[in-house]
């Protein structure tokens, strides 16, 4: 759609494009100049791009993790968190923590 016509649906486009994979791609002369779609699904692509950066093999990791789960290579949070050097201590949450909120969960560790 071009520019021109976009401007005169700006508020139509702004709707439309909050539904998901929904977007414009806005023309100057015929050619492709700028993309229209929700702050949502933006924000959304910047996310994966994070993830994408932070972890190029995610894909292969992922079957790598799954291959080790299926062949009992696992370990559980407790010895991840010692493994890593983090210790852990009993703590009793209903007696170290005021009050009794309905909404408050209760956990012993």
């Amino acid at each position: 759609m071009s520019i021109s016509e976009a401007r005169k649906k700006i508020f139509q486009i702004a709707d439309e494009v909050q539904k998901p994979n929904i977007h414009y791609t806005l023309t100057e002369k015929g050619r492709p100049k700028v993309v229209v779609m929700s702050a949502e699904e933006f924000e959304s692509w910047q996310e994966t791009l994070e993830v994408m950066k932070d972890f190029p093999d995610l894909a292969e990791d992922l079957k790598a993790a799954e291959e080790e789960y299926k062949r009992g290579e696992t370990i559980t949070f407790d010895e991840l968190l010692a493994k890593e050097g983090y210790a852990l201590q009993n703590i009793d949450f209903k007696k170290s923590r005021k009050g009794t909120g309905k909404n408050r969960k209760e956990v012993q560790v």
